[in-house]
This record gives C-alpha cells, structure tokens and sequence, in this order.
C-alpha cells in the first residue's frame, strides 16, 4: 500500500515539470553529500601553492582557491555539511514541535497558553541576532549551530501543530472516539497525527533551504562552522576576500545555494499541490 501511493505520488510529480525539476535537483543535491568522497576530483583539503587562483579550466572546473584546492571538490564536500545540518536539525525540531503543539492543542487550557507564551517568546528573536549571540556564547561549532536552528525553528512547527490539532480535536470522529473512553495518547498517535502531520512535512522541506542559508550566512561572518570545512558559506568568505583575484570562487559558492533553494521550494510546492488539492495551481 505505501509503496502504491509513492508510485502515485512519483506519477503526479512527473507531469509538473517544476516538481519535476525540484526532486532531480534535491537528488543530486542527496548524492552529492551521500557519494561526495568518491566524486570528488581531488582532495577538497590538500594545498597545492604553486596552483593558487587558477582560472576555471578543464582541470579545474571551478578553478582554485587562494591555497590551490580544487573549488568544485570544495563544493562538493561542503554538500554533506550543508544537508546534514539542515535536514538533522529540521528533523530535529519537526519532532519537537510535534510533541509541543500536540501537547498544546490537546492538554488543557492553561498548558496551552504557557506553551503558546513559550512559543510566542522564542520566535520573537531575529533570526540572525539570535544565531550570533548563541555562536558568541558557545562557540563556532556544528553542534552549536543545529541548536540555534532547533530553537528558531521549534517554536514555528509547535504553533501550526497546535492550530491543527485544535481543529481537529472538536470533528465529530475524535468526539466519538472520545466518548468511548479512548486514551489521550492513542487518540492523538491514531487518529489526529496521520491527518495533520501532511503540511508539517511540505513547510519543513521548504525550511531546509533556508537552515542551509543561514548556515552559510553565519559562516560568512566568521561564527558559523569553523576552518577548513568546506562549507559553502566559508568558499564565500574566502571568495569575497580574493574577488579581485578570483571572481569565481564566489560564483561557485553561491551556485549550490541557489540549486538547493530552487529544489526544496520547487518540490515543496509540488508535494502541496499533491496533497491538498484545493491548493493546486489552475493549469
């Protein structure tokens, strides 16, 4: 049965050509971070001096960097990083703001406005500010920056959970079920989740690109994932500081961020249309 619905859904992205694109991207994106070692050209970490700032040739597609290393093998490796801090820290706060927003919009009244407060309270922070002063306090570190994630992104899953849940806690099925003496728990794993965990899914895909932004963006400023992990935000920072030298070291940098952008929203979108179809673009 599961395998029959992802046919079907495989079947439906098919005729969209932009969900159609978006899911080629996000696999290429996945293989690269999954194969990244064996595709690479050369070793994303080795210096060679003698060749620093060669022009994008066909040795060097995207040409090197200030030490010698290969830029495409730079870009490729920081794949891993991105997708890995952007989709294990989504992951991360999808299911805690599951478990919150559950626990909002079925407890009782007063638990629900002390997590609403709680909710309300953390996603008032800017963004950005937040992320730097966690980063100033703990240091510059993977870790670190996946728990800035997790706490920005948390409070954002919770709220739409809880507005899901409270709609769906007064249908007449859950009313039903209700009076027949039914757990909480039971009630909210069985009967509730299935129906409201569809656009949690479609906003977190779409939220990855987005973490990985913002990873690169903190990295660019100097507090994000420290030297010499390739990711992408550093390529940028050390392109920005050689541009005048080596322009395309910058262009490389920003190249995968805009692939990986076009590919979570264009698939997200997709995947919405797929799933509620009130939603779904006139053709």
């Amino acid at each position: 049965m599961a395998a029959g619905s992802l046919l079907r859904v495989l079947r439906r992205l098919g005729q969209d050509p932009l969900g159609l694109l978006g899911l080629c991207l996000v696999l290429l994106m996945v293989f690269c971070a999954v194969f990244g070692p064996w595709i690479t050209p050369y070793d994303p970490f080795k210096i060679h001096v003698t060749e620093r700032f060669n022009a994008p040739s066909l040795i060097h597609l995207f040409g090197t960097d200030s030490l010698g290393r290969d830029v495409l093998s730079r870009v490729i490796a920081g794949t891993r990083i991105a997708l890995s801090v952007g989709a294990s820290s989504i992951l991360i706060a999808m299911v805690l703001g599951l478990c919150l927003g559950l626990t909002a919009g079925y407890g009782p009244r007063w638990l629900d406005n002390a997590l609403l407060l709680l909710f309300d309270s953390v996603y008032s922070f800017p963004t950005v500010i937040l992320g730097l002063t966690v980063m100033t306090l703990l240091g510059a570190s993977i870790a670190t920056l996946m728990f800035v994630v997790v706490v920005i992104q948390t409070p954002a899953y919770a709220r739409l959970i809880r507005t899901a849940t409270l709609a769906a806690k007064n249908t007449e099925y859950v009313l039903a079920i209700r009076s027949l003496g039914t757990s909480p728990v039971r009630i909210l794993v069985v009967h509730i989740l299935p129906n409201i965990i569809g656009p949690l899914f479609i906003i977190a895909s779409m939220d990855i690109p987005s973490v990985i932004a913002l990873e690169a963006g903190l990295t660019y400023l100097g507090m994000g994932i420290p030297p010499p992990a390739p990711s992408w935000g550093r390529i940028l920072q050390e392109g920005f500081t050689a541009i005048r030298d080596a322009p395309w070291i910058v262009v490389a940098g920003g190249f995968p961020l805009i692939l990986t952008t076009l590919g979570f929203t264009f698939l997200g979108e997709s995947l919405r249309d797929l799933l509620d179809p009130r939603l779904r673009r006139i053709v």
